[in-house]
């Protein structure tokens, strides 16, 4: 297998439900940040968010499996993947269901990653939080006001 930092990465995200492959490409003191560096309602939503500071492979590992837990995955696409040095981006588009509520949502991602010697030493994932987390909202609605004295509700 190639140890090209893209060819590392590319092979991490067609392999995010085999722990072996995980846990053979991701370092064991590997960070892992998902989706925002703290933010503790979010957290409760999904709690795979935030920082897992050199928690390894596990964390990936875990969070690919709440992922699986809480949505079913309908697609996941990546549209470009490109690196520099030890640097790889990754720009895709991915469909989750919610397993509670059976709704839909097509989101955009974003991930950087940093491999060093083979494996993933840092991998931050980025996603439309406002859309996802909307797949789980089962009643109510909130007042948002962007320019003060504009309001609307959601």
């Amino acid at each position: 297998m190639s140890s090209q930092p893209k060819d590392v990465v590319s092979r991490l995200l067609a392999n995010t439900s085999n722990e072996s492959v995980i846990r053979e490409l991701v370092a064991v003191d590997a960070t892992y940040i998902s989706l925002s560096y703290s933010n503790p309602p979010l957290h409760e939503i999904m709690a795979h968010a935030g920082v897992h500071a050199k928690e390894g492979p596990g964390a990936v590992i875990s969070t690919f499996a709440n992922v699986d837990k809480i949505w079913a995955n309908e697609e996941f696409k990546i549209e470009a993947l490109f690196g520099e040095g030890p640097d790889v981006a990754a720009f895709g588009r991915f469909t989750y269901r919610s397993r509670a509520l059976n709704k839909v949502y097509t989101s955009p991602f974003s991930i950087h990653c940093k491999v060093e010697h083979g494996q993933v030493v840092y991998m931050l994932f980025m996603e439309d939080t406002f859309g996802t987390g909307a797949t789980f909202e089962k009643s109510g609605e909130k007042t948002y006001e962007v320019e003060p004295g504009k309001s609307f509700i959601l």
